[in-house]
């Protein structure tokens, strides 16, 4: 049976790594990003050559009104959601003193990041709550999280409590969603090689070489993207609430 994924920020970055991954493993994908269609025509390109059934939606996953858009276009083209990847997210505007974090970037980074993730996740479970059971379960939420959930990064105080929140509503969406034969997982991904983190690629060069990780080098979205695969692939019905960390063991605790 065909399955179909929403992935947000789905065409780039860790999110592209997401949609190609699901795609060449026979998922239906409903992508919701940022940038207008004919920006990323090149991506499109390549799943189109890949015969991977795709619908592109743009919009801004603060903006509520477009969370009903996302839903209705799916259920039009494919009749069901499986999966909803939450990848999308912001950073800081500005890195700096934590003291000098200014209202605007506050107010940026957690619309997008905790109150639009917050909400689409509300309606798509709304409605993944009556679907017919298949294969044990109604759905399946990912969400992507950050180590800066537990790491402190002074200079991007707003981005890391809201990776903080995103990893509570894992949490809190798998206690209220189990029953309903709904799981939910996370993954926390370290240093990952994307657009962003290119901004700071000669701090992240000195980390990913340096003892502070056990694997030294820098992570790939197809290394998160092996992790989401992992926790939808109807394979852990009984880890409900797990989080795997994408970080080449960064945040392993050693003596």
């Amino acid at each position: 049976m065909e399955k179909t994924a929403i992935v947000t920020g789905g065409i780039k970055g860790i999110g592209w790594g997401i949609s190609q991954k699901l795609g060449r493993q026979g998922y239906n994908l409903v992508i919701f990003a940022t940038s207008p269609e004919e920006e990323n025509a090149e991506n499109l390109q390549f799943l189109s050559e890949h015969r991977i059934p795709y619908v592109y939606l743009s919009g801004d996953l603060a903006n509520l009104d477009d969370h009903q858009r996302i839903l209705d276009v799916a259920i039009q083209n494919f009749g069901r959601v499986d999966l909803l990847c939450n990848n999308a997210g912001v950073v800081t505007k500005r890195r700096g003193d934590i003291m000098e974090l200014q209202q605007d970037s506050f107010d940026w980074v957690m619309d997008t990041n905790v109150r639009g993730t917050f909400f689409l996740t509300q309606k798509i479970a709304a409605h993944m709550m009556q679907q017919e059971i298949i294969d044990g379960y109604r759905g399946i939420i990912v969400n992507t999280e950050s180590i800066s959930s537990t790491v402190v990064s002074n200079s991007r105080a707003e981005y890391c409590m809201s990776k903080a929140a995103v990893s509570m509503l894992t949490q809190l969406f798998a206690a209220r969603l189990g029953g309903e034969s709904i799981f939910v997982y996370g993954i926390r991904p370290g240093i990952i090689a994307t657009r962003k983190t290119y901004q700071v690629k000669e701090k992240y060069d000195i980390v990913t070489a340096s003892d502070e990780l056990i694997v030294k080098r820098w992570g790939t979205p197809f290394d998160c993207a092996e992790a989401v695969w992992m926790l939808c692939s109807n394979d852990l019905r009984y880890c409900t609430g797990t989080v795997i960390n994408v970080d080449g063991g960064f945040t392993q605790r050693r003596l």
